[in-house]
């Protein structure tokens, strides 16, 4: 099986919400039968007995308790898909799916449902599976202890703080990742010019799709075996129609359609942007909720502020390590590993501020917060990329004079705040000579 399909199945999985709960049920059944046969040939004292009445009472009990328990969990898991819908992005329900508690809790609780019924339809008059009847009650408590467990995890995980940090766990996860992906030797980050010289060897998208991810380990090793420079001419998360080139092989190659499968094997394309291997997706998500929390239906600052204070440790965690590792250039590098393209500081410092300040511009909050954490990053990231962080705050300063030159509170949202409106006050900067 190629790693394209692996990935597929894995991504699948780690999405899907009936596979674990499938496995809880086989289990469940699975261990009901073993008890059964067990407990034949096992004595058990008389204060652990049940009468066949009262055993399948009590295991009929708990199967429809575990039902009704599961079916609650199943509404209170569609009532939060609709409020994350609504109050924060829609791109975020993809991180919310992968919750293990989620997938725990149904598990439990249909494994319980197996287990209690394949105990009472072996309940007879002169056989009863006492300490399975036993087990199954200990089971329906330890469901209805996850439950509680789920449901508070669920109610504090409502909070756009909450998101916020989650989210930016699984950006500073894989933007670590690409990082240490840029440090192969044999993997080149940035934009291949090509000088006019023809490939040996093109492969084209099979259908439409996100880029969600590729083998970059594979496709160094295919290249070191041909002495040959694969260039991907997609970033991961860009779509490409079908057709569209996705790789060029120069040197050391020859075309075949088998070469041509291959590398297509290594490259992963799905409906949508993951973030598997798409540190910037993360920061997308952050973006949408604060830009949702600015929209006129819902006017609610407050949330933007605490979605830039998560953004601004993203832009702090970028701007302090060097992306200028391994970047491609035709002059100094040999002709043999993978060019893979990849976002400069430029590109996530836009990203990050760009929407924020455009959908904020009337919001004292939003600019004073704003301009907090771009005068943070001026003083923290590295020296090489301050010049995109004053450009960044002359365009805040021009927002602001444009939405409040004429406004009493001008001199207030020239002012760098923490909090947006509450912190620690500071002197308003002119970043005029900035550019």
């Amino acid at each position: 099986m190629n790693w394209r399909r692996v990935f597929r199945i894995r991504l699948y999985v780690r999405d899907s919400l009936w596979v674990l709960p499938l496995a809880g049920a086989l289990l469940g059944a699975a261990l009901g039968s073993v008890d059964v046969q067990i407990e034949k040939s096992v004595h058990v004292s008389a204060e652990f007995q049940y009468s066949s009445t009262t055993a399948s009472a009590v295991l009929a009990a708990i199967v429809g308790a575990t039902a009704a328990l599961t079916g609650f969990v199943v509404t209170v898991t569609t009532l939060v898909v609709q409020m994350a819908t609504g109050s924060f992005s829609a791109r975020y329900m993809r991180l919310w799916y992968r919750d293990r508690m989620l997938k725990v809790l149904l598990a439990v609780l249909v494994g319980t449902l197996a287990f209690a019924f394949s105990l009472m339809r072996r309940v007879e008059s002169n056989f009863v599976p006492d300490i399975g009847v036993s087990i199954a009650g200990g089971l329906l408590i330890v469901s209805l202890l996850v439950f509680l467990v789920f449901l508070d995890r669920y109610l504090h995980r409502l909070r756009p703080v909450a998101v916020s940090a989650l989210v930016y766990g699984y950006f500073r996860r894989n933007f670590e990742y690409e990082v240490t992906r840029a440090r192969h030797p044999e993997i080149f980050i940035g934009v291949f010019d090509a000088g006019g010289e023809e490939h040996s060897l093109a492969v084209h998208s099979r259908r439409a799709g996100a880029i969600q991810a590729v083998d970059a380990d594979s496709l160094v090793a295919w290249a070191r075996e041909r002495d040959c420079l694969v260039v991907l001419r997609h970033g991961i998360g860009d779509f490409v129609p079908a057709g569209a080139k996705l790789i060029d092989v120069y040197g050391g190659a020859s075309p075949s359609r088998r070469a041509e499968q291959r590398l297509a094997d290594m490259v992963a394309l799905g409906d949508e942007r993951t973030i598997e291997q798409d540190p910037a997706f993360a920061i997308r998500i952050l973006v949408d909720v604060a830009n949702l929390a600015l929209s006129p239906a819902v006017n609610d600052p407050t949330t933007a502020v605490q979605v830039l204070d998560y953004l601004g440790e993203t832009l702090r965690l970028v701007g302090t390590t060097d992306l200028s590792v391994g970047t491609w250039a035709d002059d100094d590098h040999p002709r043999r590993g993978v060019v893979i393209p990849a976002r400069s500081w430029q590109d996530y410092l836009t990203l990050t501020a760009n929407e924020i300040r455009e959908y904020g511009n009337g919001g004292i909050q939003i600019m004073r917060r704003l301009r907090a954490m771009l005068e943070e990053l001026l003083d923290e990231v590295r020296p090489e990329y301050r010049a995109a962080v004053k450009d960044e705050l002359v365009r805040l300063d021009a927002t602001v004079a444009q939405s409040f030159g004429d406004s009493v509170d001008f001199d207030r949202a020239r002012v760098a705040d923490t909090q947006g409106i509450g912190g620690p006050r500071t002197q308003p900067a002119d970043h005029t000579a900035a550019r």
